[in-house]
């Protein structure tokens, strides 16, 4: 199963590369945020599951970063590459823009490791995914309604579609807010099941005289 995870998982970061680099020069914040979702809530677990039980997973509690310190990490690339004036250097450089998508899968799949890690605890793991969900909410709905274009000016191409810069960033907000937000909800809803149902297969505890 971990081999049939980290193969779909790279085969899927290997079509978003290939979309981002037929899609750059567009200017559209839409391709880049279906290219960024799809990396960090798609083709990262996947790579991350895929990671359990080789030589790049380490022995269950010998890492020094744990989920929530995962989750941080991910929080800052995240919100450091939307700045506006990162994201203009990025849409004007190819090799930053592979740059800043390299660093949005070394934390996703950091992120999804350390929450997947039996070592550090599902509980640990929820808590992590969570806060993920909790910040990319944040993050899209700022996008989405924000009251003016953040990501320059005029029209831009997405997917063949003309659109004005307004509301494609409307749009990326809103596909960070969906995919994004589902995606981690999800991972941390899966673990918390998990330890749920560990607990209620638990024997009774005796009662004490």
């Amino acid at each position: 199963m971990t081999t049939l995870a980290r193969i779909l998982g790279l085969g899927l970061l290997a079509l978003f590369g290939t979309a981002l680099v037929a899609s750059f020069g567009s200017g559209s914040f839409t391709a880049h945020m279906i290219v960024h979702m799809g990396t960090v809530a798609v083709a990262a677990p996947l790579i991350a599951y895929g990671l359990r039980g080789t030589r790049f997973d380490p022995p269950p509690g010998t890492s020094r970063i744990g989920p929530m310190l995962a989750s941080l990490i991910e929080l800052a690339v995240v919100w450091f590459w939307h700045l506006p004036v990162l994201r203009e250097i990025a849409e004007a450089s190819l090799a930053v823009t592979l740059a800043e998508q390299a660093s949005f899968l070394a934390a996703g799949v950091l992120l999804w490791h350390a929450c997947f890690r039996p070592g550090e605890g599902r509980l640990a793991g929820t808590v992590g995914l969570l806060f993920t969900s909790m910040h990319m909410t944040l993050l899209g709905v700022l996008l989405a309604l924000a009251p003016r274009p953040l990501y320059g000016e005029g029209g831009v191409t997405c997917l063949g579609i003309s659109l004005t810069a307004a509301a494609d960033q409307q749009i990326g907000g809103v596909v960070m807010l969906m995919v994004g937000a589902l995606a981690y909800l999800s991972g941390g809803i899966l673990l918390l099941a998990g330890i749920l149902r560990d607990d209620a297969g638990l024997p009774a505890e005796k009662p004490r005289c």
